[in-house]
């Protein structure tokens, strides 16, 4: 038998490398409401089994009868498996009548006639109160309680309400083998989940926060992305291919690489969104599968956009994935959409756009660590990405290099509007084709039937154009 066994949750098992301990005690603490109690019985009945049974122990923190009411809601709880794999008892009579000595006795007396494999204590904070006067009474009570847990083989999980700056001064915290904090996050007008691993004795966890959320289904976390989920070496595709957008392939030359990401900048209505309807519409034509994952229009909206121009974005081999910027949880978000890369085989994604991902992201740290992970994933897959983002000029653009995600992007396409004092044009600049040549300068371009086409002019020069060549 290995040393870990399931949280429950697969993704929450990645984060604590492999699992929780076997033979241990487990420390989940957090603020009511955090999800401490779904955390623990979606643990129970994960493993609990008629020969490994699991022992539910309540306090005086919630009702027993609480605890199992609600938990009949979620989709894990087996009714089944009560009083066979998963047995509830109330400590509260007890704690209240004979104090911590009678709750020692109790834990060792279910523990000798259940023989239990996992023992969960809900809420063991409460007990702290029923220490009373004597000095040293709640150590000496933890002390006992820890070693006849260490004897008996059997997993231990103590809940409680515990605030971070505890942590150093509650002597349960040294005596855990595994410490879970889950809080909430509060980011402007959003507020998300949190889970950190603060200790886990015998081997590696993911650290840093990750996102969790609760639902009828329990505990789903959504791991941190920083890195590429491998960080080998691997081969790039050396195939040129066209965008699909031919103003832009008249300036890449030969196209660009397949796998790479595109950066598509410019102010609102200049085009940003067509430009990518037509870079996933001409993967569609070439009966390859795309997505379109997009905060900006639903699909109703998007179809009478692309019919406009012949396309149709209800098709088999293209995915519309559409998620409201109000209430978007962005490592959620992220995960479903390398699930779709995955599960569909999209060779080219349309991001739109990024001022709404970065607006839903808690911190500008997070954001760019969600875009690296993203692009190197998409990249390892051989999946193209363009991305769309909103500039506030309408010209006059000096830099972009604040801008996003511009000097991760392989390729940045700048979009400005030229005359703003008499007849408007759109113009477009391609800044950057990292491995690759293109032609300089800025070219107007015009939305026709046919989409995105350069006026057949020669390029301008930065004098004529009225705006030098932006900064990446």
């Amino acid at each position: 038998m290995n040393g870990r066994m399931t949280s429950g949750s697969e993704p929450l098992d990645v984060v604590l490398g492999g699992g929780l301990p076997r033979n241990a005690i487990v420390l989940v603490m957090g603020a009511p409401g955090a999800g401490k109690t779904i955390f623990a019985q979606q643990w129970v009945f994960a493993n609990a089994t008629p020969d490994r049974p699991a022992l539910y122990l309540s306090t005086v923190s919630e009702p027993l009868e609480k605890i199992l009411r609600y938990g009949q809601l979620l989709s894990f709880f087996d009714p089944a498996a009560v009083g066979r794999s998963v047995w509830y008892e109330d400590l509260g009579g007890t704690l209240r009548e004979q104090g911590l000595p009678g709750v020692l006795e109790r834990v060792r007396e279910l523990i000798r006639v259940k023989q239990p494999a996992m023992i969960v204590i809900d809420s063991f904070k409460a007990t702290h109160a029923y220490a009373g006067s004597r000095s040293g009474a709640f150590r000496a009570f933890l002390h006992d309680l820890a070693g006849m847990l260490s004897a008996f083989p059997a997993t231990s999980m103590w809940i409680g309400e515990y605030q971070e700056d505890e942590i150093p001064r509650s002597p349960e915290f040294a005596v855990a083998d595994a410490i879970i904090g889950l809080k909430s996050v509060h980011s402007a007008e959003r507020t998300s989940r949190a889970l950190q691993v603060h200790k886990l004795r015998g081997g590696g966890f993911l650290a840093g926060s990750h996102s969790y959320r609760l639902s009828a289904d329990g505990f789903t976390v959504y791991p941190r992305l920083a890195d590429p989920a491998d960080a080998k070496d691997y081969d790039l595709l050396g195939e040129r291919i066209p965008s699909g957008i031919h103003a832009l392939d008249d300036m890449l030359e030969d196209g660009y690489w397949s796998g790479s990401s595109t950066l598509v900048a410019g102010p609102t209505g200049i085009g940003k969104t067509l430009m990518g309807l037509h870079f996933v519409s001409y993967a569609v034509g070439r009966g390859d599968a795309a997505i379109i994952a997009t905060m900006q229009e639903d699909p109703a909206q998007l179809e009478r956009t692309a019919s406009q121009f012949g396309w149709s974005v209800k098709t088999d081999n293209l995915t519309v994935m559409y998620r409201s910027p109000v209430d978007l949880n962005v490592d959620q978000w992220v995960y479903e959409l390398l699930d779709l890369i995955e599960t569909t085989g999209a060779s080219r994604v349309l991001l739109d756009s990024l001022g709404d991902l970065q607006a839903a992201a808690p911190d500008e740290l997070r954001f760019r660590e969600y875009l690296y992970s993203l692009l190197h994933r998409s990249s390892r897959h051989g999946t193209s990405l363009m991305m769309t983002y909103e500039l506030p000029e309408l010209s006059g653009v000096s830099k972009v290099s604040d801008v996003a995600v511009s000097h991760m992007a392989d390729n940045v396409v700048l979009l400005q509007y030229r005359g703003l004092t008499g007849p408007m044009s759109r113009t477009l600049t391609v800044l950057k084709t990292r491995a690759a040549n293109h032609r300089s300068g800025v070219r107007e371009f015009q939305l026709t039937a046919d989409g995105i086409v350069l006026v057949p002019a020669q390029p301008l020069n930065d004098f004529e154009a009225g705006q030098g060549a932006p900064q990446v």
